[in-house]
């Protein structure tokens, strides 16, 4: 009896242990994705505003000879 019960302690002690883990893991994983949706969501700032500036230097007025010439 003595074995079985130290067997069912040990299977205990290794499912908390996988319990914990996995709640770690799922904890960084969210972290994680808030840090992409941020980095996301800041590429696309990015990205209009170079579009924007794109656009902006298109505009331009064409390139004519100097007054001093």
């Amino acid at each position: 009896m003595s074995d079985e019960t130290n067997r069912i302690t040990r299977l205990e002690e290794m499912l908390a242990y996988q319990a914990k883990t996995i709640e770690e893991l799922s904890d960084q994983l969210a972290e994680q994705w808030k840090i992409v949706e941020q980095m996301r969501t800041k590429l696309d700032r990015l990205t209009e505003r170079f579009l924007s500036l794109e656009e902006q230097s298109l505009e331009a007025p064409a390139i004519t000879r100097p007054p001093h010439y």
